[in-house]
């Protein structure tokens, strides 16, 4: 019964050398089944100085595979890779393009830009679809990655009108995930709820992967019937994770005693079945988590 879990990390464990060795140890250190590598660091795509105007976007041309935005993330998933890939399957976190642009240029400014100049906005979103489908065949095909997880955002019911986000964002969206899915035949779907707002869930029903990840908690759509209304495909969740500026993650795993959290495993996989599941969370995981909690959670799974 496989489990994983991840979290974001901190100071100098967001780069380089130190952020391969922490990925490693805690992997190691919860008894988890695979690895999903964090893009802490990366979640920005550099934008020039001389794009000040939402006209300006149609300035924005494409990175190349040399600039370190790509380069060092590979290489980060490179090492990594050669730590764990013999023992558990690797995933590499990757950001759907409005994503990017918005951590990139500011969600204020972007959402201003976009009523302002569509069309300027929508040509740096194609721009950036082609950096992340960039990233995304060299994590697969030059680090070795089993896989990508790939994280859509930006469904909240109060953002776009289902026709909106249908008509200027799932193009980005496909364009990166189906160049994910020419290289690998495992990639996980992660519909996001970090802020805890529900999305249009629907929006992403058809998107073609191979497991989901969405918020059960959030959404109110528990793993059972998310099994169904995403076409009976596997899935990976069943522990809630909420993280919000000012919030706390919330659910038993951060606080529930060993005795709750060994029983809510059992139930969780009696009631699903073993067929098609990854236990895991929601989101991320709080980075301070006593690993044993995690731990509880692989021990049990792992003995039904």
């Amino acid at each position: 019964m496989p489990v994983g879990f991840w979290h974001h990390f901190e100071g100098e464990e967001t780069v380089g050398e130190a952020c391969v060795r922490a990925h490693v140890r805690y992997v190691r250190e919860c008894g988890l089944d695979m690895v999903k590598i964090i893009s802490d660091g990366y979640f920005a795509r550099p934008v020039p100085d001389s794009i000040r105007t939402a006209a300006d976007w149609w300035k924005l041309e494409p990175l190349g595979p040399d600039h370190p935005f790509i380069a060092d993330q590979t290489e980060r998933a490179r090492r990594i890779v050669g730590e764990l890939g013999a023992e558990m399957p690797v995933f590499y976190n990757v950001f759907a393009p409005f994503s990017v642009l918005r951590n990139s240029g500011g969600e204020e400014r972007v959402m201003r830009d976009l009523r302002e100049d569509r069309e300027a906005v929508l040509h740096a979103l194609d721009v950036v679809a082609q950096d992340c489908a960039l990233l995304t065949e060299k994590l697969i095909r030059e680090a070795g990655c089993d896989g990508v997880y790939y994280c859509v955002q930006a469904g909240e019911l109060s953002r776009f009108s289902a026709e909106e986000y249908r008509d200027m964002i799932r193009p980005s969206d496909l364009y990166v995930l189906e160049s994910a899915n020419r290289l690998s035949d495992y990639n996980i779907l992660h519909c996001c709820s970090w802020a805890g707002d529900r999305n249009r869930l629907e929006l992403w029903r058809d998107y073609p992967a191979k497991c989901v990840n969405w918020g059960v908690y959030v959404e109110g759509l528990p793993l059972p019937e998310g099994r169904f209304f995403f076409g009976d495909r596997a899935c990976l969740g069943g522990f809630e994770s909420l993280h919000r500026e000012g919030m706390n993650h919330k659910g038993l795993l951060h606080n529930g005693t060993e005795e709750e959290i060994r029983a809510f495993t059992r139930d969780l996989i009696l009631t699903f079945g073993k067929r098609g599941l990854i236990l895991g969370a929601d989101c991320t995981v709080n980075n301070h988590i006593d690993p044993a909690r995690i731990r509880w959670v692989t021990e049990t799974a792992h003995s039904i």
